[in-house]
């Protein structure tokens, strides 16, 4: 009977041993493997969320742009700052004062309306962002960025009646990544206020 319970005691002994073994190396090398592949795959999420964020802020500098423009052609219009003949693309049959083709971003020159020749040759707009106390217009704020990259277009066409033309503006950029991306904006003026 002894023997039998030294026999059990050194089979539970061995028992206890193999299931307090740990990991073997083979399981830790597969663990990192996995945990690895997770990271590299959270990176790249991070990448891309950043470069969403980017396009996202150019996205919406390229709609304010087009916004600007179509309201300053229609201000113009409104405060009899240039006649009805006038708003249409200069080079053609009439009497337009807009400049036809992709133009950079400038400032308004002395007529005050965005995209006619008068417009500023020198100065290029700008985007202002917050510094690090995410408020606009303090002291802590970074230089302001220069449009450098982005260009407007504004056609101003006819339609088969006399008071009432198409008004077609695309602000196109290059973002960081390359290519070229475009924000269309699209509208009619009257010649009634």
């Amino acid at each position: 009977m002894e023997t039998a319970m030294i026999l059990n005691s050194v089979h539970e002994s061995s028992l206890r041993n193999r299931r307090q073994r740990g990991f073997t190396l083979v399981e830790v090398l597969m663990s990192m493997v996995v945990i690895t592949v997770g990271l590299v795959t959270l990176l790249g999420a991070f990448s891309v969320a950043m470069t969403a964020t980017q396009m996202a802020k150019q996205d919406m500098v390229a709609k304010q742009l087009a916004q600007e423009a179509m309201e300053s052609i229609v201000t113009a219009r409104e405060t009899a700052n240039v006649t009805w003949p006038q708003i249409l693309n200069s080079g053609g049959a009439g009497a337009g004062i807009f400049v036809p083709g992709f133009q950079p971003i400038r400032k308004a020159g002395a007529d005050g309306v965005i995209g006619t020749a008068d417009d500023a040759a020198d100065v290029m707009e700008t985007v202002q962002d917050p510094g690090p106390d995410g408020i606009v217009g303090t002291p802590d704020d970074p230089p302001p960025t220069p449009l450098n990259n982005f260009q407007r277009q504004i056609v101003i066409a006819p339609t088969g009646t006399g008071d009432l033309r198409t008004v077609t503006i695309t602000v196109q950029y290059t973002p960081a990544r390359g290519g070229v991306r475009s924000y269309v904006l699209s509208g009619m003026i009257s010649q009634y206020r």
